[in-house]
Formats: C-alpha cells, structure tokens, sequence
C-alpha cells in the first residue's frame, strides 16, 4: 500500500513534453501546436490516472485474499470488527478532495500533475513562437511595419531574429520548467531529477507504451511528407543564407530590394506544391494490371486550391491587413507624431526604464485584447516615441513584440490558452497564478537580453541614421 500511495512525480515527462512543442511552435502556429499536442497530453495523462486505480484494485484485492487465509490473526484481537475491516478499502485522502474533483482524480497530487502538464504545454507553444520570425503573426506584423516604416533599414531578418531570440527561448523553456514543477509539483528535483537507473514503475510503463503506440500510428514516411520535409529543410537555408551578414547572401544577386525577402522563400517554395504530384510519378510504367487512365487524382498536387482556401487563415490577412491602414492613416494625420510629443516627459528617464514601461503597459493590454490587434495599435505609437526620445526604435519595439505574446494569464489571451482551459483541468484562477510567473519570467529575459547582446547583434547603442531619415519625413 505504501508503495501505490507514494506520489509520483513525472518531472522528465514534462520536461519532454515541453521541448517537443516548443520545436513544433518554432515552425507551426501556435494554435496548431497546441490542438496537435494537447490529445496526445491528455491520453497520457488518462493511462498515468489509470494506473493508480489499478494499482489500488490489486493491492487491495491482495489485502482481501490475506485476510481471508490468516483468519486466527483477527480473531485474537476481539476489538476488530466488520466495519473497521472496511475502511482499509477506503482512498487515504478522500477527505482532501472536493465534490469536483473526487470522482475524476484519484488524488490531489494527480490533478495538480494533469494541470501542470496541460498549462505548461500553452506556455511552450507561446516560447516557440518566439523563436523564429514566422512562429507567431505578432512578428510578423512587427516585420512587415518594420519594413514598411523604415525602408532603408536592413537590420532585421530571419536569421538576426533567430540569433537574438533562440537564447530567450532556451532560457525560458527552462526556468518555467522549474516554475511549473514547483507551483504545481513541489521542489523534489534532487529524487526526479536523478539519472541513476531505476526500476520503471507502472505509470511509466504505460505512460510511454501510449506514446508508442501514438507513433506506430503514422506508419511509414509517404511520399507528400518527404517532398514537404525537403521543401520545409530548403526553406530555412535560404531564410539563413539570404543576409547571413558574415559573407554576401543569395540577395546580393538582385538589385531590388522588393524581390529578396523571406516572404520569397516562401511564397516561391509554396508555389512549387502546387505543381509538385501528390502520388510519386511512376515513369515507363503506364497502363500496368488494367490501370489504364480512369485514374483522374493521380496527377492531383500536394496542395490544391479547395485545400488553401479551407486553411488560409483569411481573418489575420484582413485584420493585419486593416493594421496597416490604422498605422497609415495615423502617420498621415499626424497623430503618431502628437502621441510621440506628449511623451517627452519620459525623457528624463534612462531608455531601460521606458522600454520596461512600455512592456508592462502592451503586456497588461494584451491579456484582454488580441495580440495582433495590441501590436498594430502600438507599433505606430511607440515608432513615434522612439524618434522623439532619440532611442533606437529596435531597442523599444523588439521587447514589446515579444512582450505581447505573453498573454498567458486567461483563456480569452490567446487561443493555446482556450484549448487548454477547453479540457477541463485547470479553472481561471490556476491559469492566472501561473501565467502570472511565465508573464514575470519572460518580462526579465527579454529585458535582460535586449541589454546584452541584443545590443551588439542590432547596434541599439546607437540612434541610426534609417530612423533619422523616418523622423524628418514623419515631421514633414
């Protein structure tokens, strides 16, 4: 009975689990990764629960059986009876647990496993996001105004992205890691922790026969999975070698700059699966075993239009769309320009000290309006900021990017939040404690790291003559 009893504390599971979808976030949407991830999480968590009740059905089937062949033990001691013989049945906490919780988890330290890992899943799909430019339309948006607003300024790409934000991501993986293991879990990293070799226990025997048996489920590689695996492989070395900075790039063959972009890539490679077959071409083969040409789909492509229409998202095209109008008409109107003159008061403040205002400012706003909404009513706001206070626009707007993708504290920040919350294992108040210390965690290192070497990577020690170039025409 000891033995069942003892809590169990998946810690490497986690920690797996949280590696994986932040690698599939750094490609994917974030929404993708977390309804692609969560049914796997939660059949899991089902054989982890489920090996508990297994367990105390054995364990006390076997405390029956012993108490049916030693009947002269009991029978000395005259002060048993039925009804305490009973009560060994009984769960040890079941006083602990509440009317919702008793018949779902076999104890407290089960459910706080089942939100720990839920919760921790939308957290590492928000880190992966970070990491690469495409991984969220927040960097996108902050990209594409970027580009737009400061034309002659070729500081930002794929790759300078990467360099800066693939050392945020690593830290923050790890730090809520340890935040979530012990909010939830406890501080028993020492015992979880230990790479000595242990007898694998019944949870973690099924635990990893699900996860097993979810990859003998995609079968064999198919041939649409290859030729996309290859496209997606040339698509991140061209997004590395186009402006690798150390040595000329694949940009330097075209002269206009409208035609060497990373939406190039893209855009190009995207088009290609179009034509590409979706069946691998059979060449000297025709008209084998009676297949003569009533095969009308064997030259059908890997992506056909009835499919991109199904799964383009249009709403983000629209809303980034009309973002764009927003900032426009703001910078014609003059109105960036006032917003930006009324905040020369916070020039007796060091630039750390208003590049962290405005973070907390995007990060509360951000909880209850949507990110792509929050960065195209900033952008243009803290641009005009950033050439008023003589700062470099990089070292204000960079942080606040990242900053507005924490919106991890409700269901309604971001739709990872709301598939999580959707399963039922975590309330509000759960999600608000912890999204509350990830919020905290990734406010100090991106802060810390635009300070470090993001200061070396952009030159933000330094006012840039782009951004001199805006703010005459701005004033204009």
């Amino acid at each position: 009975m000891e033995a069942s009893q003892k809590p169990w504390t998946p810690t490497m599971l986690l920690l797996c689990f949280m590696c994986c979808t932040t690698i599939l976030s750094m490609w994917l949407s974030n929404t993708s990764t977390t309804a692609m991830v969560m049914p796997i999480v939660e059949a899991v968590l089902q054989e982890l629960v489920n090996a508990e009740e297994e367990c105390e059905v054995i364990s006390t089937s076997a405390n029956t059986i012993s108490e049916e062949k030693e009947p002269n033990g009991l029978s000395e001691n005259h002060d048993l009876n039925p009804t305490q013989t009973q009560i060994l049945v009984l769960p040890s906490n079941s006083r602990d647990l509440d009317l919702s919780t008793k018949y779902r988890y076999q104890s407290r330290h089960d459910h706080m496993v089942c939100k720990c890992l839920s919760l921790s899943i939308s957290y590492a799909a928000t880190i992966g996001g970070l990491t690469t430019i495409i991984g969220t339309s927040t960097s996108l948006i902050f990209l594409e105004h970027f580009n737009n607003h400061y034309p002659n300024a070729e500081v930002v790409n794929f790759g300078t992205w990467f360099l800066f934000s693939f050392p945020i991501s690593l830290i923050m993986l790890v730090l809520t890691w340890f935040w979530m293991h012990w909010l939830f879990l406890g501080c028993n990293f020492k015992e979880t922790c230990s790479v000595s070799k242990k007898k694998k226990t019944k949870r973690e025997e099924l635990s990893e026969k699900r996860i097993r048996e979810e990859y003998e489920k995609l079968g064999n590689i198919s041939y649409p999975e290859m030729v996309t695996g290859f496209f997606f492989i040339l698509m991140t070395l061209l997004w590395f070698t186009r402006e690798p900075g150390f040595v000329p790039g694949w940009s330097s063959f075209f002269e206009k700059k409208g035609y060497r972009t990373d939406a190039t890539v893209s855009v190009f490679l995207g088009f290609l699966l179009f034509l590409i077959p979706a069946k691998k071409p059979c060449f000297g083969k025709r008209e084998e075993d009676g297949e003569n040409s009533a095969d009308v789909n064997s030259m059908e492509p890997i992506i056909t239009w009835k499919d991109f229409q199904k799964t383009m998202p249009w709403e983000i095209v629209v809303l980034v769309g009309g973002g764009y109008a927003l900032a426009a008409g703001c910078k014609t109107s003059g109105l960036s320009t006032w917003i930006g003159r009324q905040m020369l008061s916070l020039s007796s403040l060091p630039y750390w000290a208003v590049t962290l205002l405005a973070c907390i400012l995007v990060s509360m706003v951000t909880e209850f309006v949507s990110n792509p909404a929050t960065i195209t009513i900033f952008l243009p706001i803290l641009c005009s900021m950033s050439e008023t206070l003589h700062i470099n626009p990089l070292y204000t707007l960079i942080p606040v990017t990242m900053c507005i993708s924490f919106a991890v504290m409700l269901p309604v920040g971001n739709p990872p939040n709301a598939i999580v919350f959707s399963y039922g294992h975590c309330q509000i108040k759960d999600m608000v404690k912890a999204g509350l210390g990830v919020n905290l965690i990734g406010l100090v290192v991106v802060l810390i790291a635009i300070n470090t070497w993001g200061i070396s990577l952009f030159q933000l020690n330094m006012f840039p003559d782009w951004a001199r170039v805006s703010n005459v025409t701005g004033q204009l």
